[in-house]
């Protein structure tokens, strides 16, 4: 079958497959790859998006290493952290950040979610009325715990 040169996409797949040519299955990639990448960039949202104002912003950097900052935006959202350096292990160089902080947001619903979280040597832990929180431990597991705390082994 004959198929003008102009035409890569007919040509790729419409070529004799029993080709011993090395670099058919590679421009067959190539060109599929390209496509996924067209495809991906075609459904993309097409909309005039407009940046969101920041209606207020103040931040706060300090010689100890202390830091805070805030801001609000006008769609509602609003963001805070401050943090602070702290020795977060037995030895004087086992200095760490530990922040906290809050954001908010109006879900799709229109319902204003907010996060209040900590960031310490414990882990990051987030708190809010709208995260899952796991069920209770289970009493037998609860006095295994216990128990295994008082032989040492925890």
């Amino acid at each position: 079958m004959s198929v003008p040169a102009s035409n890569t996409f007919l040509r790729l797949f419409t070529e004799d497959q029993q080709s011993n040519s090395p670099v058919q299955p590679k421009q067959k990639m190539k060109f599929i790859i390209a496509i996924a990448f067209l495809a991906v960039a075609l459904a993309a949202p097409q909309g005039d998006k407009k940046p969101i104002e920041i209606v207020s912003s103040n931040s706060e950097m300090n010689a100890d290493g202390s830091y805070s900052f805030a801001f609000e935006s006008a769609d509602g959202t609003k963001v805070s952290e401050s943090g602070s350096q702290k020795q977060v292990g037995p030895k004087p160089e086992d200095i760490g950040t530990v922040s906290k902080g809050s954001y908010s947001y109006t879900s799709p619903d229109g319902v204003v979610l907010t996060v209040n979280w900590v960031a310490d040597e414990n882990g990051f832990q987030a708190t809010g009325d709208h995260l899952p929180t796991p069920p209770p431990m289970p009493e037998h597991v609860v006095k295994m715990l216990a128990d295994l705390k008082a032989a040492g082994v925890l």
